[in-house]
């Protein structure tokens, strides 16, 4: 990829042509360009970053030891806590001539561990350029109308246009702007008056909001594209609104830190990461990195944030790496993203398992609209549920005998009942397993 155009507006169009070139590099260009991106950043942050600057001299590295995966590995992993305790000596000061002013973001917190970094007006043309990457893939139509169902909407809003980067390139269509807490039915009566072209909507609102029109026979006839975002997409989620609303649905992997992390292929369905903005790698349990198949610990360095030097920052995200894609861009792929370290079950014998896997067809046994699975002791889960109609005791029984027949041990389902839909975390992202359960306490010799 050529030098960074600047950050202004006129800048977009002449990052988005180069991304249109860049994608298709060869794996070994892209991974070089990366490391001589990262070198660049790193020098910069030894300057103006404290925090930075002790991390690289604690570890006995300097910025060109960056240069090469070998030299990057050595550099031990930035987690949440280490920005937490770092506090404004993580950050840049100043930022280089073209980067333009700086923001400060801080992230939902779903963790449990909220950070605050900042970020540039050339994190924002990157975040803006990959949106409009994604549009472009899947050949949306701009003119169309835009409904976005949104946790940062506090109420009804109606826009003549999309807003940036979308009118940027053109005259937009319409757009609504929904809050995600509004009831379904008020939702569906919404949604179904704009009758949208395009929909961005969280995974967990999706599977609600479609089993809803389904029921109620509500048609969304000129609905031909649908964008999840913010959560894990399941499969049944995204099954069930491609035949309910005959529309192809694409999924988005995105965080607050680094924006636009990987995009769904319009040729194979595996997830492109946005090699040209974060390095990604996908790390297994000794720190080495995942093959293809495998699920490992997602940990992403920030190419371009010269405010917020995030270079090897484990986000909290495991994500199953994926094949070279038959599209044919260089871009490395990854399979799915599976979820949080907290949406995994604990077992009796301390062992860890994605637990979605285990209730994902509790509908062929009860009318369960939504669900949501509570860990809260070694072998006690609390089910909170949305129901068609209330569930008889053999229908509570056999949701019970799926998850016992799943886990191989006997976990206790207590039942929770629910009006509507259940409520997202105060970020407004939903989570269909969390484990409440605290890690063991090491012992002396452990410790």
């Amino acid at each position: 990829m050529s030098e960074l155009p600047g950050s202004g507006t006129p800048a977009l169009p002449i990052l988005v042509r180069q991304l249109e070139r860049s994608q298709w590099a060869s794996p070994d260009s892209i991974v070089s360009s990366q490391l001589r991106h990262l070198v660049r950043l790193a020098e910069h942050g030894q300057r103006s970053s404290p925090a930075f600057a002790a991390r690289l001299a604690c570890a006995g590295l300097t910025p060109h030891d960056l240069a090469d995966r070998d030299g990057l590995a050595a550099l031990p992993l930035l987690t949440r806590r280490d920005i937490q305790r770092a506090g404004a000596d993580l950050f840049c000061t100043p930022v280089p001539e073209g980067h333009g002013g700086m923001n400060e973001t801080t992230t939902s917190g779903s963790t449990g561990e909220p950070v605050t970094v900042r970020t540039t007006d050339v994190s924002i043309l990157f975040w803006h350029a990959m949106a409009m990457r994604e549009q472009q893939w899947h050949r949306r139509d701009l003119t169309g109308r835009l409904c976005a169902i949104d946790p940062r909407v506090a109420s009804y809003e109606r826009r003549a246009e999309w807003g940036a980067p979308a009118s940027v390139f053109t005259t937009t269509g319409p757009a609504l702007r929904l809050p995600i807490a509004t009831a379904t039915a008020q939702l569906a009566s919404w949604v179904a008056d704009f009758s949208p072209t395009f929909l961005v909507i969280y995974p967990s609102t999706l599977e609600v909001f479609t089993g809803y029109c389904r029921r109620h026979g509500i048609a969304l006839p000129d609905l031909h594209h649908i964008l999840t975002v913010g959560e894990t997409l399941p499969e049944p989620v995204r099954a069930g609104a491609q035949e309910t609303f005959s529309a192809a649905v694409a999924d988005l992997y995105s965080s607050q830190e680094f924006g636009h992390i990987a995009l769904e292929c319009p040729v194979s369905g595996l997830y492109h990461v946005m090699s040209e903005s974060v390095l990604v790698e996908v790390l297994d349990d000794r720190g080495g990195p995942c093959q293809p198949g495998d699920i490992g610990r997602v940990v992403i360095s920030d190419l371009h944030n010269y405010s917020t030097p995030l270079v090897r920052y484990e986000i909290g995200d495991h994500a199953e790496v994926g094949s070279p894609c038959p599209c044919g861009r260089g871009l490395p792929t990854l399979k799915r993203i599976a979820g949080r370290e907290r949406n995994l079950m604990r077992m009796p014998d301390g062992t860890r398992r994605w637990a979605l896997t285990g209730f994902l067809h509790c509908r062929q046994v009860a009318p369960v609209v939504q669900y949501q699975l509570i860990q809260q002791g070694e072998t006690t889960i609390d089910a909170r549920l949305v129901v068609e109609r209330p569930l008889l005791r053999t229908e509570e029984n056999a949701l019970q005998a799926l998850l016992q027949e799943w886990a191989g041990c006997e976990f206790v389902l207590r039942f929770h009942y629910f009006d509507d839909r259940l409520p997202n975390g105060t970020s407004g992202k939903f989570e269909s397993f969390i484990c409440n359960v605290p890690e063991p306490a090491l012992c002396p010799a452990d410790a």
